[in-house]
């Protein structure tokens, strides 16, 4: 009869349920940890959470700023490189044109020194061309002096006797050269 009563307790009894003292001491146990849970480590989790928002929306706002930021730099570096081209553009140009001007006047001044070398050069020739017909007649007189001394049979010495006959000796000879070359030419 025992075991009867031990199976018929056991049939009264439900396996779902459990028994009251367990289940007692296991809400005291939930209520504990729940509390635990909801007054110490919840409010630690949501405070990492809400760093971990704000700091994953500051890093895009600063990465959104810093790109923004970027494509500014690179707006002014293309502007500033424009500029920097147009100035050497520039530079380029007027360059060129000192050089043009400079070839200019370096030219200028090439002809300018060329032409002072020809005219000092014609007033050398013509210096020294009036020089030698200034020697050429005195030899030429003195020649003749003494070649007229020498067939007269006196000395021709006086001095403004001999320049006159020299002077027309030499002019007379200039005219008839003078005229043998405008007769060349004539023909």
């Amino acid at each position: 009869m025992n075991a009867l009563v031990q199976v018929a307790a056991e049939e009264s009894e439900n396996p779902l349920l459990p028994p009251i003292p367990e289940l007692v001491i296991g809400l005291i146990a939930f209520a504990i940890v729940f509390f635990f849970l909801a007054k110490k480590l919840l409010p630690n989790i949501n405070r990492v959470l809400d760093e971990r928002r704000e700091a994953i929306e500051g890093g895009m706002e600063k990465a959104e700023a810093t790109q923004a930021e970027a494509q500014q730099v690179l707006e002014d570096y293309r502007a500033q490189l424009a500029d920097a081209r147009h100035e050497a553009a520039r530079l380029r140009q007027e360059a060129q044109e000192q050089g043009a001007a400079l070839i200019a006047e370096m030219r200028a001044e090439g002809q300018r020194q060329r032409e002072e070398i020809i005219a000092a050069g014609h007033a050398q020739i013509e210096a020294d061309r009036k020089q030698a017909a200034q020697t050429l007649r005195q030899d030429v007189g003195r020649l003749a002096t003494d070649l007229a001394g020498r067939i007269v049979g006196e000395s021709l010495e006086d001095v403004a006797r001999q320049s006159r006959t020299i002077d027309r000796f030499l002019d007379e000879l200039e005219a008839k050269t003078n005229d043998g070359s405008k007769a060349e030419a004539g023909r």
